[in-house]
């Protein structure tokens, strides 16, 4: 079975990335710093809603980086669980919601 696994990010991809566009870059570094510093929301909250949201946006990378960034604020293992069941419902509650696009599209049928 072949490795389909993601590759690892290293140091030399942030040096490319750096490298190639450093404006962007230092920008979106600026920007995720703003965003996870404390506020109206405490750092280990912001950690948990980013694990919940990596789940729905399925990014191994970011699964990782935000579950050990929640640990190291003080979530505990049911917290980060709970996190991935909010996300998880929130998932398939989208799917029950777009339902109604088909529901319009088969009103006509007769019913079982």
């Amino acid at each position: 079975m072949p490795d389909i696994s993601m590759p690892k990010a290293t140091r030399a991809h942030g040096e490319k990335r750096h490298a190639l566009a450093p404006a962007a870059d230092d920008a979106f570094r600026a920007f995720g710093k703003a965003v996870f510093a404390p506020g109206a929301l405490d750092v280990r909250t912001k950690q948990l809603i980013a694990v919940a949201v990596a789940h729905v946006t399925q990014c191994p990378w970011c699964i990782e980086a935000h579950v050990k960034a929640a640990q190291r604020e003080g979530a505990l293992g049911p917290q980060i669980m709970e996190a991935i069941w909010v996300a998880a419902e929130m998932r398939a509650g989208a799917a029950f919601a777009h339902s109604v696009k088909a529901l319009d599209l088969i009103e006509d049928d007769p019913a079982p």
